[in-house]
């Protein structure tokens, strides 16, 4: 497994070591010791999510607040999705930049999300089925979130707006900038 650094501080995309041979693949998702390592900070992750979506299903963009911030690992289990993480650190070098990854079941990729950011991905297959753990538990009074489309992240989801498919909830979103 190793870490690529990505423009946004403390975030990372993982890459696992994949054995294929005649009969398919092997790889390890996962591995608390290495996972540290990699991302040189101690995370223990306590809840493990899993949705499934169909094409143009938009999810996010999400964060929770204060004591109950969350970090998370995600993956692509089935499918394929572009996976957006926004730095909401105003202490940050890198507050209010985003990064765009697209996450495969082929590529297995995972992108380490820290504590302070938003997150949102969008489905670009047919189906999608998006596992990701998290560093502490949900709590709905402490979520908040940004507009999936607003102008000053500029956040190019890859498909035409009409296409996406956006909860009621996540279409009232505030913008970045009443955060």
């Amino acid at each position: 497994m190793k870490a690529i650094p990505t423009k946004l501080a403390q975030c990372f995309v993982i890459e696992p070591i994949v054995f294929n041979d005649s009969r398919g693949y092997f790889f390890e998702s996962f591995n608390q010791k290495t996972f540290n390592s990699l991302v040189e900070q101690s995370v223990t992750f306590v809840q493990d999510n899993e949705s499934y979506s169909t094409k143009g299903v938009l999810r996010g963009l999400h964060f929770q607040k204060g004591e109950w911030a969350q970090a998370k690992l995600v993956r692509v289990v089935k499918g394929r999705v572009l996976d957006v993480a926004v730095d909401i650190r105003k202490e940050s070098p890198t507050y209010g930049q985003h990064i765009s990854v697209e996450l495969t079941e082929d590529n297995k990729k995972q992108l380490f999300v820290p504590r302070g950011f938003a997150h949102g991905f969008v489905v670009l297959s047919d189906t999608a089925i998006f596992s990701y753990k998290c560093d502490n538990y949900y709590n709905k009074a402490s979520e908040g979130g940004i507009i999936y489309n607003d102008t000053t992240l500029n956040i190019d989801w890859k498909l035409p707006s009409n296409e996406l498919i956006i909860s009621e909830k996540d279409s009232i979103l505030p913008t970045f900038e009443t955060l």
